[in-house]
């Protein structure tokens, strides 16, 4: 996802132009019964293991300020402005003094701190958090600081603040004497009010000096209770939709404005302090919803994704700059004879993900914790890059990779979009090289996913198969940030991904885009799941992954209409899946019409089906429906009992509704 904010408002011209509601007018007619087919005991197609996932990028302050719980903003003095989110606090001119130091000929990846002067008044500063501090009473929070003091002297008072700057919750700590060595320490204390813009601020008491650097401030409840670790509402909202794998860390973000700011993973690692921090690309992306205060402390680096993935029982896969910056952009690319760095950097992945703890990088991994491997089998190479330049790149790439690592497999971009010269000229090129998978992303309106439902029924069944790594429904401009993830964008994906499901023996993996989004300080809407500062709710797109993801079974059985795959005729679509391990029929079907459907299927084969089952109901008559902070499941799945008789499920589908049925067998 990345467009310059020209051509985004070119784009979302023609999107809107495009874009139509999907509504069939109510007729008085008597309903008919719709006959459907599925053969339940003749498997046409493998489901992969991994085939539904999600994808993570720090867009919308998904990371800083998001899904890493870190909650003090700038907490290394690192921004363009040095001391951006924090104030300083006074009552006479004269009674201390802060200044910014820079020692990055010492330290190059975190070269500034700041130097207290106290003299012995009320002196402190102020932090206020992403969009404020959310405080939750009764809940511990963990203080740390990297400091420097000659000579004792100066105790911090610690204060998390309310919205009327009322103290709920304060600790305090008394830093030991540490000549010129810079040490570390930490406090904590409990908050006695819940308030979802609070502050914090640190309050000098005593007379002296003292240098301080990564000013920190975690929750206690922070996902398996891990120091510095994750918020665990939003890992938990992943961990229920079991996802096959995540994609990290994007994305754009992957690309960099120019290559001086791309994503480099070796700076991810490691202690936080070394961790060089760089601007986030969406900081000024678009000019109407900029964020000048949106960087990237990578809190939340390699080694956690690879450990997020883990903790979930995901697959990771990564994807990495293959030099090549964002050709919206800057457009810069590394010479040829200058691409062994970025080639390097791959097969070190590699390393670190898989080695043994006598490599190099195998032993990075162990001494950050983990000796066992992560069991990397996949790595994306560039992000949405296009033309013959990307080509040259990547097969550069390829043939170290493979040269090394045969059997690994390397996901190849298709570009910006599902169709047009740029994709025709990747999509013929790489399967010809017989490319392992191919990314297509597609962000369009609802009509176009309708559409499309059938696009891979007629893709070649070869070596060459398809991730479709970045997907989402575009609704009218008229609707902004979470209002676009309405119902009518969810029914809109499920019918389409019917067509997914359908075609797993080519369509492999796929993922929605993006994942979280900040409702105070996102930039690209819609978004799987929103937040602010205490909560996280799913939308509907989140329900319709979910229900595919935790019911993707194991097998693709035929299921038609008239003979034929059910791809949007009379508002119907629908795929099937037998779960060999559950020893279960799954079927998916969307009506994505005003109109109720009775329907009778047909559950054709020797397969011996129990006469009870159960339906997964998602409906709503109004296509704008919304999930929120306060009605996060208005629209979600309802479970309800279903009866089989004679081999026929008979059933009427709701106007407007998804359905996933789920019948047991021996």
């Amino acid at each position: 996802m990345k467009l310059s904010t020209t051509l985004k408002s070119i784009l979302y011209t023609c999107i809107s132009a495009s874009f139509s509601i999907i509504t069939i007018p109510q007729t008085s007619k008597a309903q008919t019964t719709t006959m459907v087919k599925v053969k339940v005991d003749q498997p046409i197609a493998k489901v992969q293991p991994n085939m539904w996932g999600v994808f993570f990028e720090d867009i919308n302050f998904g990371a800083d300020g998001g899904i890493y719980a870190e909650l003090i903003k700038n907490r290394s003095f690192e921004f363009t402005k040095p001391l951006m989110g924090w104030t300083v606090q006074r009552k006479k001119a004269n009674e201390g003094e802060i200044l910014v130091v820079n020692r990055k000929e010492v330290n190059s990846a975190n070269p500034r701190y700041i130097q207290i002067n106290n003299e012995g008044g009320v002196f402190g500063i102020t932090n206020e958090g992403f969009k404020g501090i959310g405080v939750k009473k009764g809940l511990k929070y963990h203080f740390s600081v990297m400091y420097r003091q000659m000579t004792p002297g100066v105790k911090l008072r610690l204060q998390l603040l309310g919205a009327n700057n009322e103290v709920i919750g304060e600790g305090e700590m008394t830093p030991a004497n540490s000549g010129a060595e810079w040490q570390k320490q930490a406090a904590g204390f409990t908050a006695t009010q819940t308030d979802p813009k609070g502050k914090f601020a640190i309050t000098f008491e005593g007379k002296g000096r003292i240098d301080l650097d990564m000013i920190s401030l975690f929750p206690d409840d922070t996902w398996k209770s891990r120091p510095q670790g994750l918020r665990s509402d939003m890992v938990q909202l992943l961990a229920d939709m079991k996802p096959g794998f995540i994609r990290f860390p994007g994305g754009c973000i992957v690309e960099g404005t120019d290559l001086a700011n791309r994503y480099q993973w070796k700076n991810t690692i490691g202690p936080i302090e070394d961790r060089k921090m760089i601007i986030n690309r969406w900081n000024t992306e678009f000019a109407n919803r900029a964020a000048p205060d949106y960087f990237q402390s990578f809190g939340l680096g390699f080694f956690e994704y690879f450990q997020l993935a883990e903790d979930i029982g995901s697959d990771a896969l990564p994807i990495l700059n293959c030099g090549m910056a964002c050709q919206f952009n800057s457009g810069e690319v590394a010479a040829l004879d200058e691409l062994d760095p970025y080639v390097q950097d791959a097969l070190d992945l590699i390393e670190f993900a898989n080695g043994d703890v006598n490599t190099k990088w195998g032993k990075k991994r162990a001494d950050l914790g983990h000796p066992k491997p992560f069991n990397l089998k996949m790595m994306g190479v560039g992000n949405e890059n296009w033309g013959p330049q990307y080509l040259e790149r990547l097969a550069i790439f390829t043939k170290a990779i493979k040269a090394k690592y045969p059997d690994f497999k390397i996901i190849n971009s298709s570009g910006t979009d599902p169709e047009g010269d740029r994709f025709d000229l990747l999509n013929t090129t790489l399967r010809k090289n017989k490319a392992d998978f191919i990314d297509e992303h597609y962000y369009r309106p609802a009509d176009w996913f309708l559409k499309n439902a059938g696009r891979y029924d007629n893709y070649p069944r070869n070596e060459t198969k398809v991730f479709v790594g970045e997907y989402a429904v575009h609704a009218n401009q008229d609707y902004v940030g979470s209002n676009r993830n309405n119902w009518q964008s969810a029914l809109a994906s499920a019918s389409l991904m019917t067509g997914l499901e359908r075609n797993a023996d080519v369509v492999q993996m796929a993922s929605y885009a993006p994942l979280f989004a900040h409702i105070d300080a996102w930039q690209w809407a819609p978004d799987m799941i929103w937040v602010d500062n205490l909560r996280s709710y799913g939308t509907p797109d989140y329900y319709v992954q979910k229900l595919f993801s935790t019911n993707k079974g194991t097998d693709v059985v035929a299921i038609t209409l008239d003979g034929k795959n059910i791809t949007g005729q009379d508002g119907l679509y629908a795929s099937s899946v037998i779960d060999s391990k559950k020893k279960e029929l799954i079927i998916k079907v969307s009506n994505s019409s005003g109109q109720p459907k009775m329907i009778d299927f047909d559950l054709e084969g020797k397969r011996n089906l129990k006469n009870k089952g159960t339906v997964e109901e998602m409906a709503s008559t109004n296509l704008n429906q919304l999930n929120s902070f306060t009605d996060p499941e208005a629209v979600s799945p309802k479970i309800s009992a279903i009866k089989i008789k004679d081999k026929k499920l008979i059933t009427n589908l709701k106007p407007y509704s998804f359905n996933v049925f789920k019948i047991p067998f021996n």
